[in-house]
C-alpha cells in the first residue's frame, strides 16, 4: 500500500465544504463544533494560500451557507447544486480540476449523504480524499459514523481538524503555527 495518499501539504490540497447551510444546520445537533472546525480549516486556508471550493444544495430551500462561514471564506462564490454528489455537477468538477491538486479535504453537511456520495465521486476520480470527521454531521450520531465507515472502507482517509491542520503546519514556530495554536486553544 502506497502512502502517499496519507500526505497533505499547502502545495497538494484543496478544501471543499458541502451544504453548511442555515436551515440543514438548524437541525444537526453537533453543528456548533462543525462550524468552529471548519472556521480554524478556513483560516488555515487564508494562511497557507490553500483553495477552497464551498457548495450549497438547493438554496432556495435550505438558504445560504451559514453566516460564519459565508464571513470568514475568503471568496464567497457558491456552487449551487442539486445533485447529493457534487462530482454529478460540472461547476464542481471545473472547480476542482482547475486547482490542480490530488487532495480534497472534504467538510460539511450531512456525512451520509452529500459528504459520502461526493466522496465516491472524487475517489472515482482518482483523488485522495480526507474526510474530516469532526468537521463533517448529519442529524443522527448513527448515520455520521455509518457515513464515516462507508468512506473508509472505499478509500478515503478518516481524519480530523487538528491533524489536518498541524500536517499542513509541518513544524512549529512559525507565524502560521501561533495564528493556528491560539485558535484551537
Amino acid at each position: 500500500m502506497s502512502l502517499e495518499k496519507f500526505f497533505l501539504n499547502r502545495e497538494n490540497s484543496l478544501f471543499v465544504i458541502i451544504d453548511i447551510q442555515e436551515k440543514l444546520a438548524k437541525v444537526m445537533e453537533r453543528r456548533e463544533s462543525v462550524i468552529e472546525n471548519v472556521l480554524h480549516l478556513i483560516e488555515l486556508s487564508k494562511l497557507l494560500s490553500i483553495p477552497v471550493v464551498l457548495t450549497e444544495q438547493y438554496p432556495k430551500g435550505l438558504g445560504q451557507t451559514v453566516e460564519a462561514i459565508r464571513n470568514a471564506i475568503a471568496e464567497y462564490k457558491p456552487i449551487e447544486k442539486m445533485s447529493f454528489n457534487c462530482c454529478d455537477e460540472e461547476k464542481f468538477l471545473e472547480a476542482i480540476e482547475s486547482y490542480g491538486r490530488k487532495n480534497i479535504v472534504l467538510t460539511g453537511m450531512e456525512t451520509h449523504i452529500c459528504v459520502l456520495q461526493t466522496a465516491l465521486g472524487l475517489l472515482k476520480r482518482g483523488y485522495n480524499v480526507h474526510v474530516v470527521a469532526d468537521g463533517v454531521c448529519s442529524r443522527s450520531y448513527e448515520n455520521h459514523l455509518t457515513g464515516l465507515e462507508f468512506m473508509r472502507d472505499a478509500g478515503a482517509v478518516i481524519t480530523c481538524t487538528e491533524t489536518v491542520l498541524f500536517q499542513h503546519l509541518g513544524v512549529a514556530g512559525t507565524p502560521e503555527f501561533k495564528v493556528i495554536s491560539q485558535r484551537i486553544k
